[in-house]
């Protein structure tokens, strides 16, 4: 017996949904039904607008024909008896999407038939409506989507389903996307106060605040700190450039598009930066290079620019201004392979001090249009995967996947909902220092041209804090939480000697909020809890005769009496060591 795969189950539901939807509208036309991640969708020309209440209606029509178990049964029409058919049927989608197939040389059209429900569709599917397990799917949503994703075409309804194996891993699903809203950065942000979004100011363009701005700076200090004790210089460049840097990288000619428009500057037009490779190939090129200078790492936490379409924006997972972890990596053809595994070796000990573990590498390999000679990419790929293997990472290859510059690793990295995310890019590239005539003097007393490395750790500061924000549900380890204490007085009789506490933890640079005895201490703990501090000190009558706190620990919620100085100690200790 065949093995029926989760896609061909996804995309019969598919047909399934748009056969429920006929049944309660005869006259919707049907547009296109694929499977997708997690389930598949059906998009609908319909005669009333779709309320939530109809899915449970749809749902229960769909079940009822799983019940059938009617036969999927392929056919085949030639190109003008198939049109004829998809006329008689009023399925204007179809007849268009037809007509591209016979404008494309198609000479023929392949139907799926289950019961009365007749769909023109490459398939594959299930052998009959059957094998799909009731409880295992669900219609999710309702949504708007232009016809070919056209704005000037029609806009049609679009019906969105979840779809598993089973009805366990959909509630699994169900239940970690409950979960994920819960941790949902964009909601966390604005109740922990960290960072804001103002559309009407300028979509996609990050505000962090106070609390924020704490977080952002303990993360970019432990980076630079990493920096410099891997070998790499800092440095800064511009945030705008003259069109001829970027004419020469080859932005303005493949990249335009997520470019800002230009502005003029002395009659000269001049661009916000998209990337800030270019800039630091001008400070390489600044000076006559020679093997004794190479390696050069050059890293930058360098604030860049692209248009994104408003529609694809995302709280900080997708932004316009972003904080690129960039570095680029300038070597000698002998220097390669040490370097690549240095640099894999420094991502996988960032991603571990902020508590990710379960790391995947991808490499993508030579595509069939590219720069730069043969032997350059047997090298750099030889050289990234025997990166990974030494550090016996899981990995997969993507074939020909490569950009037209130079191979890469993609590293991504599991949340603690096992959501996977791709962060980290090693990245050849063949194709800038030819553009920009990078040069170096070999041992040889010849010119030779360097290789050139990108590099990204976290990705971008916006992004890492989006998954970062998410993956610890907002409760961080002490040495980057916004508030790391917080200070609650029983009454104000205790207030001096909270302030007195508060004063020595600042000075400790340990981050405080003091929560003076206006409101009752019942309801200061709450909001202690929601903001999720990690440590509370409760100090009362015995505490301020004894000098001691009582401690409560947000995540074990434990509560303890100590003395304020052993307190102190273990706290420095725990930000200075970045315990997680």
């Amino acid at each position: 017996m065949k093995k029926i795969t989760i896609e061909q189950k996804r995309h019969s539901l598919s047909h399934i949904l748009a056969q429920a939807v006929l049944e309660m509208f005869p006259d919707a036309k049907l547009a296109i039904g694929p499977d997708i991640d997690n389930g598949f969708y059906y998009d609908f020309d319909l005669p009333r607008t779709l309320i939530p209440e109809d899915l449970p209606i749809l749902e229960k029509k769909m079940k009822h024909i799983i019940k059938q178990n009617q036969k999927f049964e392929k056919y085949e029409e030639p190109m003008e008896a198939a049109i004829k058919f998809l006329k008689a049927t009023k399925q204007d989608y179809k007849i268009e999407m037809a007509a591209d197939l016979k404008g494309e040389g198609e000479k023929k059209i392949s139907f799926y038939k289950n019961g009365p429900f007749v769909d023109m569709c490459r398939g594959p599917h299930t052998d009959s409506t059957g094998q799909i397990e009731l409880g295992s799917f669900k219609l999710d949503k309702i949504a708007g989507a232009y016809w070919k994703g056209d704005e000037k075409r029609p806009m049609l309804q679009r019906i969105y389903g979840l779809a598993f194996d089973t009805p366990k891993e959909l509630d699994d699903y169900l239940n970690m996307r409950k979960e994920a809203e819960k941790r949902d950065h964009r909601k966390l942000g604005k109740e922990l106060d960290l960072f804001s979004l103002h559309d009407e100011a300028g979509g996609g363009l990050v505000y962090w605040h106070p609390k924020g701005g704490r977080m952002r700076n303990a993360i970019e200090t432990f980076w630079k700190g990493e920096h410099f004790k891997n070998g790499y210089e800092l440095v800064f460049t511009p945030h705008v450039g003259r069109s001829w840097l970027w004419q020469t990288s080859g932005h303005l000619d493949f990249y335009k598009d997520s470019m800002y428009a230009p502005m003029e500057i002395d009659e000269e037009e001049f661009y916000v930066k998209p990337m800030n490779c270019p800039f630091h190939i001008m400070m390489y090129k600044n000076s006559a290079r020679s093997y004794r200078d190479l390696p050069m790492r050059w890293a930058e936490l360098g604030t860049v620019y692209r248009y994104e379409a408003s529609g694809v924006l995302h709280g900080l997972l997708r932004v316009r201004g972003f904080t690129q972890d960039d570095a680029h990596v300038i070597c000698t053809i002998e220097q390669i392979e040490d370097e690549i595994l240095e640099v894999l070796r420094f991502s996988l000990k960032m991603w571990k001090a902020f508590g990710f573990k379960n790391i995947k590498a991808y490499v993508s390999t030579k595509p069939a249009k590219s720069v730069g000679d043969e032997k350059r990419w047997k090298q750099a790929t030889k050289a990234l995967q025997k990166a990974i293997d030494q550090e016996k990472l899981e990995c997969e290859i993507d074939e020909g996947g490569g950009a037209f510059y130079g191979p890469k690793i993609d590293l991504k990295v599991k949340d603690a909902l096992g959501r996977e995310w791709q962060m980290t890019t090693i990245q050849f590239d063949f194709n800038l220092p030819e553009r920009f005539d990078m040069k170096y003097i070999g041992m040889d007393g010849k010119e030779h041209q360097p290789y050139m490395v990108h590099r990204a750790l976290l990705g971008s500061l916006e992004r890492f804090f989006g998954v970062l924000i998410e993956h610890y549900a907002g409760a961080f380890p002490v040495w980057f939480a916004p508030v790391q204490v917080a200070v609650l007085p029983v009454a104000q009789a205790h207030e001096k000697y909270a302030e007195t506490l508060k004063k020595e933890l600042a000075g400790a640079e340990v981050w405080v909020d003091y929560m003076n005895a206006e409101e009752t201490l019942g309801k200061r703990i709450r909001n202690a809890e929601k903001l999720k501090i990690p440590y509370m000190l409760v100090v009362g009558d015995k505490e301020k005769k004894d000098k001691t706190v009582t401690i409560r620990d947000y995540k074990t919620k434990g509560q303890k009496t100590v003395k304020f100085t052993s307190f102190l100690k273990s706290i420095t200790e725990e930000i200075k060591e970045r315990k997680l």
